[in-house]
């Protein structure tokens, strides 16, 4: 069963050598950084939004899982809804400054951005 891994190589051109072995790439797992080395930044974006504005925390580095514990946390402290993806929390509704005030409380350096 091992050796039946056909569907890891789809779009792999058939090779005539006799020693070849396909290699395939690891996907590189993503630590999540401490509080104290993230760089976040808070804004508001309006953008593709029907005018609805949200806060837009960015520069986070690391797993999906630890990202979306802090938008849980974030969205919970604020009193608001939002979501948690590609690196970016999205909290509904301009809450800059008690964010940046909450993350700075939990060992985040936050800056405003906009």
């Amino acid at each position: 069963m091992a050796d039946n891994d056909w569907k890891q190589r789809l779009g792999v051109v058939f090779s005539t050598n006799p020693d070849f072995q396909y290699q395939s790439e690891e996907q590189a797992t993503v630590e999540t950084l401490p509080p104290a080395r993230q760089k976040l930044r808070v804004g508001i974006d309006r953008r593709a939004r029907a005018g609805k504005q949200v806060t837009l925390v960015s520069g986070f580095v690391g797993t999906q899982e630890d990202l979306e514990a802090l938008g849980r946390t974030l969205k919970t402290r604020c009193g608001v809804g939002g979501s948690a993806k590609d690196g970016e929390i999205l909290i509904q509704g301009d809450h800059r400054d008690r964010v940046v005030a909450l993350l700075t409380e939990m060992g985040y350096p936050a800056k405003r951005a906009n």
